[in-house]
This record gives C-alpha cells, structure tokens and sequence, in this order.
C-alpha cells in the first residue's frame, strides 16, 4: 500500500469547486490523502477508519480518498500499525506528510512545538498604566511572587512590560522604559534561571539593551519595520519575533483582505532581512483599531482562521480587553469568563499563542479543548 498527500492539488486546480476546498480545508486545518495499491480486505480497514475519524471518504478498487483534521490524521499516523501491522512503509509515508504540518517557533534557544497545543504566554506588566493590572505589582518582591505564581500555574513565557500601548497611551522614554523592565529581567532570570522571558516594546534602544540580558522573545506592535535598524538587530539575534498588525491610523473598506496583505508583506520584509520564519509569531492586533473596542475586533476574533495559511503561530491577545466592558458591562475584574469564551473561540480556529493574564485557568482550557480534539474512538486500534 502507498499514501500521499494530494491537499495542495485542489489550490493548484482552477475550477471553482476546487478552490472552495483549499480554502476551506486551510482555514479549518485539514488534508487529503490518497492510497492506493490495497486490496479488498484493506480498502475496507481504511474505509471503517475514515468514518471513526469523522472523515470523508471516497472508495474504489484503485484509489481511497480521506478528507481529514489534523488532529485525525495523527491519529491515524499514531494507530497505523495497530490496524495495518505489515504496512510499516506506509506509517513511515505517513509520520513524513504529518512534519509538514507540525508548527514550529524558534525563540532564542527554544524551539516551541505549537502543533497540537498552544503556548500560554503570561503577562507581567511592570507598568502604573496598563488597563487591567496597572500599578498592582509595585515592588521586586510582588514582581518575582507573581512571576512564580504563573510559571507554577503553567506558563511557557513570562513577558514583562514597561510601556503601556493602551488607547490614547502616554510614551516613556527608552531610558524609563529601561529603568523599568531590566531590573526585574535580571531578577527574573537569577530567580527563575529556566523561565522563558519576552519583552513588549517597540524601541529600537530597548531592543538593543535586552538582547544581552536572556531575552528569548520581542514582541513589537509595530511590527519591527518602522525603524530599519530593528530588521538588521533582529537578524543578528536569535530572538523570537512576535509581529503586530495594527490599524490605528487607517480604517480598510475590506479588513480581511487588508490584513492578509499586511502579513504576507511584513513576512517577506523581515525575511528578505534575513530572519528566519519559524522565529516569527503573529498578532493581529485586536484593539489596536482605529475605533478602539469597535466592530473590527469582532472580526479579528472571528476571523483568525483566514491566516492559518500563513503557516505561522497567531496569537491570541484578547486577555480582559475593553470590549467585554462596552459589550458586557463588565468590570475588570469581572471579565475572566469572557475572556476565555473568547480564547476558547480563537483557539479552536487556530490561535496557538495564548497571552494572558490569567495562566491556571488558562491552562485548564487548554487542556480541556485539546482533549476534546482529539477525541475520536478507534475502536479497531484497542
């Protein structure tokens, strides 16, 4: 028996049946396999597979075609020879066409598997003005307390922040900013030597300052092409590259569209640059509207799904944000539940990148949804 892998013929194909289906199948994450050389008691085993992974299937003496999730397909590649226990090249094919999918995000010395579960990315803002926690954490002690709290609650990345980038936001200078955050990196790191560390910041002199001080990850709302200094330090480092869509200052008559543009244009900038994609994530800027809290946020959440294919981490920064309280009339501290029906959503279309301020019952939705993906029964494989 023999498989491949044919998803990427119907992108390549012109009619419109075709295209509808490599739209579809990259938005919802799925893929298409063809076998062929079985015989008759196989095409059987193959088709009863299909159905228990809620797949579609077509059948005929010559070929056998799936329509699968990801998650379904490993499934598949993992129970393989439980089912077909001479068929060792076709789980080899297999495991082969599955590392394509795989998503990967290179942050210094870490190398983040995104593919079946998404990183949760908590927020330590060293700030007197930040929306949510602005001012709570006013000593070191406080600081390296919560710091704690979160990686024991199961955060991969601790992300500090010395400027606000709220509505109507006030700038500090670089030294400020510095004088704000480098303190509390080096404390971080002495006290927690294993903690992933990233920085919020989009100057040019920040990003210079913590390259040396175990920084992994910089995440900048300007998407490091407002300065060209930023592409070449980028290129020189070994960072992790969160970048930032933001429409503060133009409103689109076709939001989706104008996005896509600007993803496939900020990738080409910084890797023309020479930095490498997998060190690049995505955010694509939810408030950061020229209306803040309005309708395009709406469709940020919503549409997260037109850029898995993109192939790139998207985040999802949504964390007790200003539109549960227009929306909900929600206080701050109100807001958690929303806050993860939200991340539930976006997640389940492709989010992989969680930043949030609340890590242990992130974790628990993570968990949770991702259990709930993979829950399909082979019983065949038992």
């Amino acid at each position: 028996m023999l498989v491949q892998d044919i998803t990427s013929t119907f992108a390549e194909a012109r009619d419109f049946a075709s295209q509808a289906l490599s739209t579809q199948i990259n938005r919802e994450q799925q893929l298409v396999l063809r076998f062929t050389q079985y015989d008759r008691e196989q095409q059987v085993k193959l088709t009863q597979l299909a159905h228990q992974l809620d797949g579609v299937v077509q059948a005929s003496p010559a070929a056998l075609t799936m329509l699968l999730s990801q998650p379904a397909a490993r499934q598949l590649t993992r129970h393989w020879s439980q089912v077909f226990q001479q068929q060792a090249t076709v789980q080899i094919q297999l495991t082969q066409i599955m590392k394509q999918y795989d998503i990967y995000w290179q942050a210094g010395d870490h190398r983040f598997n995104l593919t079946t579960k998404p990183l949760i990315y908590g927020i330590m803002n060293i700030t007197p003005d930040s929306f949510y926690d602005g001012g709570r954490y006013e000593t070191m002690a406080d600081v390296l307390a919560h710091v704690d709290e979160m990686l024991q609650a199961g955060a991969d990345v601790i992300e500090v922040n010395g400027q606000t980038t709220r509505p109507g936001f006030k700038e500090v200078t670089p030294a400020e900013e510095l004088d704000r955050t480098l303190p509390y990196i080096r404390a971080i790191k002495a006290q927690f030597p294993a903690a992933v560390l990233a920085i919020d910041t989009y100057k040019y002199p920040v990003m210079q300052a913590v390259l040396t001080e175990g920084v992994s990850i910089i995440n900048d709302v300007n998407a490091f092409t407002d300065d060209p200094r930023k592409l070449q330090l980028m290129a020189d480092s070994r960072v992790g590259l969160l970048t930032m869509h933001s429409s503060r200052d133009q409103e689109y008559a076709d939001l989706t569209s104008s996005m896509r543009q600007f993803f496939e244009q900020n990738l080409a900038e910084l890797t023309a640059a020479g930095i490498d994609l997998e060190r690049i994530a995505l955010d694509q800027g939810i408030g950061y509207s020229k209306v803040a809290h309005g309708e395009q946020d709406y469709v940020m959440m919503r549409n997260i799904d037109e850029f898995n294919y993109l192939k790139r981490p998207m985040m999802v920064a949504i964390s007790r944000k200003g539109y549960l309280g227009l929306l909900l009339g929600l206080k701050k501290e109100d807001r958690l539940p929303m806050t993860l029906v939200t991340e539930a959503a976006m997640m389940l279309k492709g989010g992989r990148i969680l930043r949030v301020h609340d890590v242990a019952e992130t974790k628990q939705l993570v968990t949770l949804l991702n259990r709930i993906e993979n829950g399909y029964w082979l019983a065949s494989a038992k």
